[in-house]
């Protein structure tokens, strides 16, 4: 074997080496970001999961409500369109969409349960309630959980050179599960 031959050789095994090494990181890139999505896909069912929860117990804490104050017709029809919204959701952005205007409904059904002291005494309603605020504590961790899985897999397909790999495979960014503006403002309270 000649010394050309061996050069040669040389050239062809370091780029045969850096062409293994490439492609290898690049399986090892997609292979990360497959992971990761179905990493937010699983948070994103947790959330879901504690979502359906509340929207269980609504129609019961609803109906409670409703006996004591059937004036507050405005209301009940607020929750309820809220709820339709968040059932007929298709997708993670229309879901937080929705969960925001019902979080914010329920918010003002609250105020009026503060209205009717005997329903507050009521033990129905009273179990609702308890049922509803660990709901809504479950709903809260299970966001934060989402948040966190969305913040590591969008930081994660934007670096260089995984934002090449994410482009080509088409790994799009998730979106958070952002608190509504109305819930940055401080609540009006009215005695």
């Amino acid at each position: 074997m000649g010394k050309g031959t061996k050069i040669t050789l040389v050239v062809l095994a370091v780029i045969v080496g850096f062409a293994l090494l490439f492609v290898l990181g690049f399986y090892g890139m997609y292979n990360k970001m497959v992971t990761m999505d179905e990493g937010v896909k699983t948070a994103w069912a947790q959330v879901e999961n504690q979502l359906q929860r509340r929207m269980d117990l609504i129609p019961n804490y609803v109906e409670t409500v409703k006996g004591y104050a059937k004036h507050e017709r405005e209301v009940f029809i607020e929750v309820t369109n809220a709820r339709s919204k968040v059932a007929g959701a298709v997708n993670p952005a229309q879901k937080i969409e929705g969960n925001n205007q019902l979080t914010a409904a329920l918010s003002r059904l609250l105020l009026v349960v503060e209205n009717y002291p005997n329903l507050k005494a009521n033990q129905n309603f009273i179990r609702l309630q308890d049922e509803l605020a660990g709901t809504e504590n479950r709903i809260a961790v299970e966001r934060m959980r989402y948040n966190e899985a969305v913040r590591g897999y969008n930081v994660y397909i934007r670096r260089v050179p995984n934002n090449l790999v994410a482009a080509i495979f088409g790994f799009g960014r998730a979106p958070l599960f952002e608190a509504p503006a109305e819930a940055k403002q401080p609540p009006k309270v009215k005695f």
